[in-house]
């Protein structure tokens, strides 16, 4: 290992160390390093904001001569006005522009993606079990996916008592909602050990065991 790749390979393993001091206690270096990681990362965006979002959407619109880019321009500026107290509500008419469009694009995606096309997976592979053009343990899980959809819809239809068929339905489909929290909370566990598990071979074998072989 050359000098500077030990230089910067010592810096990136004590600042993982620092990180990792925090599962004892509160500590001036794991504040340090968390501040050092907030303020690396806002300059970073700001960066890949400036050179990929305001350069070619702005600066170049306007020198094209679209000097109607001038209005996105100015209301974005305007955001600008919540440091000063004074000025702040000003920032209030840009964002809501910017909700109000941000939401007209967010619902019909939302929908289309999360709703329409589960729907439609549903319904296809139903077609696909009925014309027997799918194997019987596929045609048992799309069973199950169905009944836990339906179930779990039965759950949060609050206009009728869950008593009788229908509280045994929305007990289902608590069981299905349970399994699928469950199934979530896993996989986050998996994917954050995962992590850990990362830094601890680059603190073994990146770190130490390069440094001192």
């Amino acid at each position: 290992m050359d000098f500077a790749t030990a230089i910067a390979t010592t810096v990136a393993a004590v600042l993982t160390l620092c990180i990792f001091s925090f599962l004892y206690k509160d500590n001036p270096f794991y504040k340090f390093t968390e501040h050092l990681v907030v303020g690396v990362s806002a300059g970073y965006w700001v960066s890949i904001l400036y050179v990929n979002v305001a350069i070619p959407n702005i600066w170049q619109k306007l020198l094209a001569g679209k000097w109607w880019y001038l209005i996105p321009a100015f209301l974005g500026v305007l955001m600008w006005t919540r440091i000063v107290k004074r000025w702040a509500w000003i920032s209030r008419y840009p964002l809501a522009f910017y909700l109000g469009i941000a939401t007209g694009v967010a619902i019909p995606l939302e929908m289309q993606t999360k709703v329409l096309e589960q729907i439609f997976g549903t319904v296809q592979s139903f077609v696909a079990l009925h014309n027997s053009q799918t194997d019987f343990w596929a045609g048992i899980n799309t069973v199950v996916v169905v009944i836990g959809i339906i179930t779990s819809l039965v759950y949060f239809f609050f206009s009728k008592e869950h008593k009788g068929a229908t509280g045994g339905i929305a007990k289902v489909g608590i069981w299905t909602l349970m399994i699928g929290f469950g199934a979530s909370f896993g996989y986050t566990v998996m994917a954050r050990i995962s992590l850990l598990i990362e830094r601890v071979q680059f603190l073994i074998d990146d770190w130490l065991l390069k440094l001192f072989s």
